[in-house]
């Protein structure tokens, strides 16, 4: 690469980070991300052929409404959950089910917001994110800490393993029985979390007690990050992504494989962290992963990064070679596909960095 394509200041590197992040910023930052920070019911726009997506919209409103007045374990929780004698007793939760990039983030974060409480008293994050928070508090703190909240949205919902599944079904009863009001959005129906990752009749009374927690609200429509607009733009050569990176202020710029070795010597709780301050991440050699591990840790990586809208330029393969025909069969698919979908977002967003 010529001098010449180089500024003064050299590209950051992820794999020279390795942040420490204490309980409490875990806490502070259980708020919908910045992508998410200013959408809302009304910027919603459903897909005039799915009637699910208005739905939705409705049905959310109607609950974020019900959850205004005291904290759910007073007066408030009586007037949500309030029922003539003769009804069943309702979840005390929402859990919505769809496909890739139908809006379900787009409408937890809508709730979020419009649910009638201080920010102090709501919580938001992935389910990475509480499960995190649990390894950083203990389970009592945590139980301790979410309580006292009015909501709790846990986006991406999924039980990956047996332990997962009980630490998740008991810290849930306890918020449902202090009235906490739950919603949580999945690619899996919440009978039907685990299946194809563990051995889930195992673990089937846990997973039915999770269930009982919520009111599914399917979602239908096709990916919005693909509907009308063109195909993901095919990688560019290592100098024009060394070049970008140099150009751009703020941008990263590692090897893809020592990458994805520096990211298993940071926990997934820091990966947020890991791209604070970044305009772009810049990645040469992009190749296919093998192992799932490693592949599981970029499904978090790629979460944070269109979290926080943190354009991607690669070189080498394609992001829809990332991941084997095995691994996009397997228990794990539904993450390979939402972050494929997810980078492929993110790589549009990175086409202005090139120049032409």
């Amino acid at each position: 690469m010529s001098t010449s394509a180089i500024t003064e200041a050299a590209p950051l590197s992820l794999c020279a980070r390795e942040p420490h992040v204490p309980a409490d910023r875990l806490v502070a930052e259980m708020v919908p991300p910045p992508r998410f920070d200013s959408v809302r019911f009304d910027t919603y726009v459903p897909d005039p052929n799915q009637p699910s997506q208005r739905e939705a919209v409705t049905v959310l409103s109607s609950f974020a409404a019900g959850l205004g007045g005291a904290h759910a374990s007073g007066s408030g929780r009586r007037k949500w959950f309030a029922r003539k004698p003769e009804a069943p007793a309702a979840p005390r939760g929402v859990y919505l089910d769809g496909g890739y990039g139908v809006g379900k983030t787009h409408l937890l974060a809508s709730l979020w917001h419009a649910t009638p409480a201080e920010a102090s008293l709501k919580a938001f994050g992935t389910f990475v994110e509480l499960t995190n928070l649990v390894g950083a508090l203990g389970f009592q703190q945590t139980v301790r800490t979410l309580s006292g909240h009015r909501l709790l949205c846990i986006d991406e919902f999924e039980l990956d393993d047996p332990g997962d599944t009980v630490l998740v079904s008991t810290l849930l009863g306890k918020l449902v029985d202090a009235g906490v009001a739950l919603a949580a959005t999945s690619n899996t129906l919440p009978g039907k979390l685990g299946e194809g990752r563990f051995a889930a009749a195992d673990f089937l009374r846990e997973i039915q007690g999770l269930s009982a927690h919520f009111r599914p609200l399917r979602i239908d429509g096709e990916d919005y990050r693909h509907r009308g607009l063109p195909e993901a733009p095919p990688p560019y050569s290592e100098e024009q992504v060394n070049k970008a990176a140099y150009a751009t202020e703020g941008a990263s710029l590692d090897d893809f494989p020592q990458l994805l070795e520096h990211l298993a010597k940071v926990h997934p709780s820091r990966y947020g962290a890991l791209t604070d301050g970044l305009s772009a991440v810049c990645l040469t050699d992009v190749q296919p992963i093998a192992d799932q591990s490693t592949a599981l840790r970029l499904v978090v990586l790629a979460d944070r990064l269109y979290d926080r809208e943190v354009p991607v330029l690669a070189s080498g393969m394609p992001f829809d070679r990332l991941f084997s025909e095995e691994m996009l069969n397997g228990g794990y698919r539904k993450k390979y596909f939402r972050a494929i979908s997810r980078l492929t977002a993110l790589a549009r967003d990175a086409k202005g960095l090139v120049a032409q």
